[in-house]
């Protein structure tokens, strides 16, 4: 009876995930150990969406939405061998854009907003992509998940950290950022990653946190045992 009562107890302690209530410091420092073990693990961490210069960036994210990054890459080498500038993709016939887009889906909707950002390039920006958070969310289809992958990939700026699905749930398994009703907040996982990664470290800890997500943290079967970040992380062992 006993040996049963302590086991439960220790079970529950177990799932308990700190992030709320852990003084800032501490996780801190939390993070800066996991960091080290990302660069460790994951030292060559990129962008998956290939692309040659800004603007393919830009549109290759934008189809991401509601997609994967291998489905984006099957799509993108077509539609800029047929549209090669910001000019061409503005003013192409919009149903030739969305049957090249139409596997990512939401194809009229990303052809819209694709046309859109391209015609604001061409017309207000010099026809060439911002380089600024500023002038990238004014552009259709484009808000800060978008603009950090933008500017910290093209062009090596550190705005803000990428939160896409898998960094959500990474940011919440790994307890830094509360896991309550905020946990699917793009801007509050945004706020509290940012807060405790060092800034030099934004792109890279965005680009590292997918690649564990897709390689090891996966949504329904994490590989806690195989996970080198498992000693860092108040939820190893209790997904089940």
């Amino acid at each position: 009876m006993t040996t049963r009562m302590a086991t439960k107890k220790t079970k529950t302690a177990k799932t308990a995930v700190p992030a709320r209530d852990e003084a800032l410091d501490a996780k801190k420092k939390r993070a800066r150990r996991i960091l080290t073990a990302l660069h460790k693990l994951y030292p060559d961490a990129d962008c998956a969406l290939e692309h040659v210069d800004p603007l393919q960036l830009l549109i290759a994210t934008v189809l991401s939405a509601q997609s994967t990054d291998e489905n984006v890459n099957k799509v993108t080498p077509v539609l800029f061998k047929r549209f090669k500038t910001a000019k061409a993709l503005a003013d192409a016939p919009r149903e030739k854009i969305e049957e090249i887009i139409h596997s990512t889906g939401f194809f009229r909707q990303k052809a819209k907003s694709i046309q859109g950002a391209c015609r604001m390039i061409v017309d207000d920006l010099g026809g060439k992509v911002p380089d600024t958070m500023e002038e990238l969310i004014t552009l259709p289809g484009v808000a800060r998940k978008t603009a950090n992958v933008v500017l910290g990939t093209a062009f090596g700026k550190n705005e803000g950290v990428v939160v896409d699905t898998h960094i959500g749930r990474l940011a919440v398994r790994l307890g830094l950022t509360w896991n309550g009703k905020d946990s699917k907040d793009a801007v509050k996982i945004e706020q509290d990653l940012m807060q405790i990664f060092p800034r030099k470290d934004w792109t890279f800890a965005g680009h590292a946190l997918i690649w564990h997500g897709r390689r090891v943290c996966g949504a329904r079967k994490p590989n806690c045992p195989g996970c080198r970040l498992a000693k860092n992380c108040p939820s190893a062992g209790t997904i089940e």
